[in-house]
C-alpha cells in the first residue's frame, strides 16, 4: 500500500516542473538594409501561438522546452523561420533582420480583398503606382497621375477603366476613389473630389480593374482607385517641390487671345516623422493656374494632417485621426466661342465661376492579434460647399457621415473570413437640385480558402439598400468569386467573376439648371445601373540579369444594364410644362466591353 502513495507523491513533486518547463526567446527584428527596428512583426510558433514586436522592434516569447520553430512575418518583407533548442529556464536572444520583398510580383496590396496579400495572389487585375512616380514626374494632380496607368482614362474629372464609363461632366462616377479605405466622393453629384485628394504623403495607389461592388458598394461598378497613406519611419522625411511655367502659343495663330504670357505655378510640402509611438504626417499643396484657355483659371490650396498612435499597453491597438481641408476658386471651360478664332475662348454665356470648400475628419481605431484576427472601425465626417458668385441659383452644400466596421479572422491556416457593416448618411442643401437626405446601409462577407498551398479560392456577398428622402429602394445583393493558381515558382493563373451596381446620384435625379445655351433637365425615375465583369489572366515574374519585373496578360468581358447617360433631346419643364432642348440623365440599353490587356512592369 505504501508503493502507490510513494509514486503519487513523486508525481505531485515533478508535475509543477513539467508544467513550467519553459524558456524564453527574446530579441529584436529590424530591416536588414537600413537597420531600422520593425514594429508590429508577427512572431509565431506552434499553432496559433505567438506575439508581435513593440514599437522598438522588440519581442519576448515564453516557449516550451525542446526544439522550437519560430516564424517572423511582416507585410512587405520575406518571412523568416528559425529553429532553436530551448532548455528549462533558458533565455535565448535571437535578433532577426528581415529583407524587403524585391520582386515586383511580391508587392503587398490591401484593396482587392480588404486584407494584406501579395499582388501575385490576387484573383483580379490590379495596377500599383508608387510615390516615385509622383516625385520623378513632378505630379501634384491626382487626375494626371491616374491617367498614366494603362487602360484608364480621366476626361475632365470623369474616370473610366477599360472603357466602362461614358462622359457626364463629373456626375455619377462608376469608379470609386478611396483614401485609406474611406470614400472620397461628393454627396450630391457622386463624383470624385480629385482636387482634394492628398498626394503629399502616400505609400502607394492601388487600382482595381473591374466590378468591385461586393467589397465597396455603389460607385465601384467599374473599379476602385485606392490611395494609401504612408507610415513614418524612425528617420524624419521632409520634401518640398516648386514649379512654374509658361504656356506656349498654339500652332494656329488665330487661336491666341493673350498678349501677356499665361503662367502656371505649383508648390507642395510634406513632412513625415515619428514622435515616440505616434506617426505624424503633414502635407500642403498650392496651385495658381492662369490657363491657356480664356475663363478657365484656377486657384487651389489644400492641407492634410495624419496622426497615428500605437498603444504601448495593449499590443496591436492602433488609433488615430486624419484631417483634410481645401479651397478652390476656378472657372470651368464648358463651351468654346467659335471654331475660327475662339477655340480657346469660352463663350461668355456659359462662364460660371466657382468657389468651393472641402473638409474631412477621419477618426479610426484598429485592434489585431498576431496574424489571428483584426477589428477595424473607420469613420468620416465630410463637408462640402460650392458657391457660384454670379449664378447663385447653382449654390449647393452637403454633409456626409460615413461609418464602417470590419472584422477579419483567420479560421485556420487554410481559411480566413472577412465581414463588415457600413452606413453612409448624407444631407444636401441646394438651389440647384433641392434639399435631400439619403442613407446607404450595407453588410458584406467574404471567405478565402486554400485547399492546396498553391491554390486560393475566394467568394463574397454584399447586401445593400439605399434610402432617399424616406423612399426605400429595393435591397440589392451582389456576388463575386475568384480563383488563383500558382502554376510555377513565378507563374500565377487567375480567373474571376464579379457583379456591380450603382445608384443614381442626387444630381442625376434632380439637377435642373441652365449654363448658357445648355439646359439640364431632372429625371426622378431613373433606375440603378447593374452589371458584371469576368476575367482570366496570367501573371509572370521575369528576371533579366539584376532587373526584376512582371508581365501580365488578361482577357476581360463586362456587361452593364440600365447605364445612365446624359441624352440630348426635347424635354418638358417641371414647372411650366413647356418643352425645351437640353440634356437629361436616362437609362440606356445594355453595354458590352471586352478586350485584352498586356502589361510589363519593372
Amino acid at each position: 500500500m505504501r508503493h502507490p502513495a510513494f509514486i503519487f507523491a513523486v508525481i505531485l513533486t515533478i508535475l509543477p516542473f513539467s508544467v513550467n518547463a519553459q524558456g524564453i526567446v527574446q530579441g529584436s527584428v529590424y530591416d536588414r538594409d537600413t537597420n531600422e527596428p520593425l514594429p508590429g512583426v508577427y512572431v509565431i510558433y506552434g499553432k496559433g501561438l505567438g506575439t508581435s514586436t513593440d514599437n522598438n522592434g522588440f519581442y519576448l516569447l515564453k516557449c516550451n522546452t525542446g526544439g522550437v520553430s519560430i516564424t517572423f512575418k511582416y507585410i512587405g518583407y520575406r518571412s523568416v523561420t528559425e529553429s532553436v533548442n530551448l532548455n528549462v529556464n533558458d533565455t535565448l536572444r535571437l535578433n532577426i533582420g528581415l529583407e524587403a520583398e524585391s520582386q515586383t510580383i511580391d508587392q503587398i496590396v490591401v484593396s482587392a480583398d480588404r486584407m494584406e496579400q501579395k499582388m501575385s495572389e490576387l484573383t483580379v487585375s490590379m495596377d500599383i503606382i508608387k510615390p516615385g512616380s509622383l516625385s520623378q514626374n513632378h505630379i501634384t494632380d491626382a487626375q494626371e497621375l491616374i491617367g498614366k496607368v494603362p487602360g484608364i482614362e480621366v476626361l475632365d474629372g470623369q474616370a473610366s477603366i477599360r472603357g466602362g464609363s461614358g462622359f457626364s461632366y463629373g456626375v455619377g462616377s462608376r469608379v470609386l476613389a478611396l483614401i485609406d479605405g474611406l470614400p472620397m466622393m461628393s454627396a450630391d453629384a457622386g463624383g470624385i473630389k480629385w482636387n482634394f485628394l492628398p498626394l503629399e504623403n502616400l505609400s502607394q495607389v492601388e487600382i482595381i480593374k473591374g466590378a468591385s461592388s461586393v467589397m465597396y458598394g455603389s460607385s465601384a461598378l467599374n473599379g476602385v482607385i485606392s490611395f494609401r497613406s504612408a507610415d513614418a519611419s524612425n528617420l524624419p522625411v521632409t520634401q518640398f517641390f516648386i514649379e512654374t511655367g509658361i504656356f506656349d502659343s498654339p500652332k494656329n495663330k488665330d487661336w491666341k487671345w493673350w498678349d501677356v504670357p499665361r503662367i502656371f505655378s505649383n508648390a507642395s510640402f510634406s513632412h513625415l516623422r515619428k514622435i515616440g509611438n505616434t506617426d505624424l504626417g503633414i502635407g500642403i499643396n498650392l496651385l495658381a493656374d492662369n490657363s491657356y484657355r480664356k475663363y478657365n483659371d484656377e486657384r487651389l490650396g489644400r492641407v492634410n494632417l495624419r496622426l497615428k498612435h500605437r498603444n504601448d499597453k495593449v499590443k496591436g491597438l492602433v488609433y488615430g485621426l486624419n484631417l483634410s481641408a481645401g479651397t478652390t476658386r476656378k472657372t470651368d471651360f464648358i463651351l468654346w466661342e467659335n471654331a475660327v478664332t475662339g477655340a480657346l475662348k469660352q463663350d461668355t454665356s456659359s462662364v460660371s465661376r466657382l468657389n468651393s470648400r472641402f473638409f474631412t475628419v477621419d477618426p479610426f481605431i484598429s485592434l489585431s492579434k498576431a496574424n489571428r484576427f483584426r477589428h477595424d472601425v473607420r469613420m468620416r465626417f465630410q463637408s462640402s460647399v460650392n458657391r457660384f458668385p454670379v449664378r447663385t441659383e447653382n449654390n449647393a452644400g452637403s454633409a456626409n457621415l460615413f461609418g464602417e466596421y470590419q472584422f477579419w479572422y483567420r479560421i485556420s491556416d487554410h481559411m480566413n473570413f472577412t465581414t463588415g457593416l457600413s452606413e453612409n448618411w448624407s444631407n444636401v442643401t441646394s438651389n440647384f437640385f433641392g434639399d435631400h437626405k439619403g442613407i446607404n446601409l450595407a453588410g458584406f462577407a467574404q471567405v478565402e480558402v486554400r485547399p492546396w498551398p498553391r491554390l486560393k479560392i475566394s467568394g463574397g456577398l454584399r447586401i445593400e439598400q439605399n434610402i432617399l428622402d424616406g423612399d426605400r429602394d429595393k435591397v440589392v445583393p451582389v456576388f463575386r468569386a475568384g480563383v488563383n493558381l500558382q502554376a510555377a515558382e513565378f507563374t500565377f493563373l487567375r480567373a474571376s467573376f464579379g457583379q456591380g451596381y450603382r445608384y443614381p446620384s442626387i444630381a442625376e435625379k434632380h439637377a435642373s439648371t441652365t449654363l448658357g445655351s445648355v439646359r439640364i433637365f431632372p429625371n426622378q425615375y431613373i433606375q440603378a445601373e447593374s452589371g458584371w465583369t469576368s476575367e482570366i489572366g496570367v501573371k509572370q515574374g521575369v528576371r533579366l540579369g539584376e532587373i526584376k519585373g512582371q508581365a501580365d496578360l488578361s482577357l476581360f468581358f463586362s456587361q452593364n444594364s440600365d447605364m445612365i447617360e446624359y441624352i440630348f433631346g426635347l424635354y418638358p419643364d417641371q414647372v411650366t410644362g413647356e418643352y425645351g432642348l437640353g440634356f437629361q440623365a436616362a437609362n440606356v440599353e445594355q453595354s458590352r466591353v471586352y478586350g485584352s490587356e498586356l502589361e510589363f512592369m519593372l
